[in-house]
């Protein structure tokens, strides 16, 4: 059966603030880690692609792991992106995060190869559990082929869980789709399959799934609370719909500039505009577009006075 003491419910793929000098500004994030957990998220997803961990070096994910720790952040809610294009990295990120006492480690594909074959992505993730070595080790597989150029299969999935058991905990379907989601959880019943999108939080957890992990809940946390109160619930149903409204139109801009630019406008804090090259803010266009569209929606309000709490 799966381990109920694992983070489940709605978690923010968590933004990374920056300095002016594009340095991970650990004050800002840990601050925001916290309203998330108080106004909505049940957990959090830091360092994964929305967070832009795969721009940063190993130092600067090294402590950010030291310093969310460090500040009380509740760790066995956290689970920390851990994977790298390079072995040696991700070992050393892994073990850091088993060390933080965190509730996983979220491992993407290594990303410059395009297209490997199941025997390859295979022998990474094998190398990475023999190396880390630790029997506390939980693995969330990170699916998302549109960026890594590598998907997980079911046959990956299945050969993993043969082969390591319970460290293998999970998996993001970060592709958006529900099919997919939906045939790892009924191929997998004992491992937690996330949707990469709030749009499908409600129909996860009536399939029996966790939740979902998702960067525009960086935003939208607020509006989970109905739905993971009583999922079977009509209030709940009505909440989903409210909430994937807005995902919508998030979904019409690239992340994580479309969230970033609307935390920057809740918290008046310009610095949540920052992104780390190649990325670039929305254009002007874009960013009057997306505040246009998230105005026109009721639901907003909600987030805008949760806002103002933090």
């Amino acid at each position: 059966m799966t381990d109920k003491t694992r983070p489940r419910g709605a978690l923010a793929a968590v933004l990374t603030p920056f300095t002016d000098a594009l340095e991970p500004h650990h004050a800002v994030l840990i601050a925001h880690c916290r309203w998330l957990l108080a106004h909505g998220c049940t957990g959090l997803a830091v360092l994964a692609t929305a967070g832009e961990a795969n721009s940063l070096s190993l130092d600067q994910r090294l402590k950010i792991v030291a310093a969310l720790a460090a500040a009380g952040i509740p760790m066995e809610k956290v689970i920390v992106g851990g994977g790298s294009c390079a072995l040696a990295e991700a070992v050393a990120m892994t073990k850091a995060i088993v060390a933080a006492g965190a509730g996983g480690a979220l491992i993407l594909p290594p990303f410059f190869y395009r297209d490997p074959d199941e025997e390859g992505l295979y022998a990474f993730y094998a190398a990475l559990i023999d190396r880390v070595g630790d029997p506390r080790l939980r693995i969330y597989l990170h699916h998302r082929p549109q960026a890594s150029g590598a998907p997980i299969t079911g046959g990956l999935v299945g050969r993993l869980t043969t082969g390591y058991g319970a460290v293998i905990a999970g998996v993001q379907n970060g592709a958006g789709d529900w099919p997919t989601t939906q045939a790892l959880l009924t191929a997998f019943p004992d491992l937690d399959v996330f949707s990469g999108t709030e749009r499908f939080l409600l129909e996860n957890l009536r399939a029996g799934g966790p939740g979902c992990i998702a960067a525009t809940l960086n935003v939208t946390a607020p509006l989970v609370t109905a739905i993971l109160a009583d999922p079977g619930s009509t209030d709940a149903e009505t909440a989903q719909q409210a909430l994937a409204a807005v995902r919508l139109v998030f979904d019409r801009f690239p992340i994580p500039q479309g969230p970033k630019e609307i935390l920057a406008r809740l918290t008046s804090d310009p610095g949540w505009l920052r992104v780390l090259p190649p990325l670039c803010r929305l254009d002007e266009a874009a960013r009057a577009t997306l505040i246009k569209d998230l105005e026109t929606l009721p639901q907003m309000r909600a987030i805008t006075t949760a806002a103002r709490d933090a």
